[in-house]
């Protein structure tokens, strides 16, 4: 079942650039994580764009008291850029699971976690994407590549973000969903999906 939200929520560039937008986006984001978190059992998994998104919206919900309200009814655990830190994270997350107290795990499209970390079972009953995990556009390979593609391929910069976006993020939902007899709830947070 598909969801409309009217309010315009995105992670764009125009709006994480903007404080009063990405102050009403984060706050939203909070209230959509806690009414979930309050509902669905065992673990979820939260992907974000990138470490700098993360840590800006984790700080915000930090101040704001809204990851002590999340801990009311999961521990919170983050994906960091250490491998280290990352896979203990990963074992607290499991543990947190199997005895029943649930838990959250924050992550990045494109990292560690979503290239090959699965959460199947009561590991993942719900992934929820804050935002459209698009290539940067300063990266100057991916800009030589889109040059490329777009004369010897005929292939629209635009056409192959979309798709290459889209990939990621199915890659990141895939995590939740390993076999027939896994169940949980997606949730794509972002006004951009309606126009790719």
């Amino acid at each position: 079942r598909q969801m409309c939200i009217r309010d315009s929520l995105t992670s764009s560039y125009e709006v994480r650039t903007n404080a009063g937008a990405q102050e009403a986006i984060t706050k939203a984001y909070g209230k959509l994580l806690l009414t979930l978190a309050q509902t669905v059992p065992d673990g979820m998994v939260c992907f974000f764009t990138g470490y700098q998104y993360m840590s800006e919206v984790l700080l915000s919900w930090h101040s704001t008291g809204l990851l002590k309200e999340l801990e009311q009814h999961k521990l919170v655990f983050v994906e960091t850029q250490g491998q280290e830190e990352t896979t203990k994270s990963l074992a607290d997350f499991r543990t947190a699971c199997d005895v029943g107290r649930g838990a959250i795990f924050f992550s990045i499209a494109r990292g560690k976690i979503a290239e090959g970390i699965d959460f199947d079972h009561h590991y993942g009953r719900a992934v929820i994407m804050f935002g459209v995990p698009f290539l940067p556009p300063t990266d100057e390979a991916l800009r030589q590549r889109l040059l490329w593609m777009s004369k010897c391929l005929n292939i629209p910069e635009a056409e192959y973000r979309n798709f290459d976006a889209m990939r990621q993020a199915s890659q990141c939902i895939g995590r939740v969903f390993r076999n027939k007899t896994d169940y949980g709830l997606m949730v794509m947070v972002d006004l951009s999906l309606i126009h790719i």
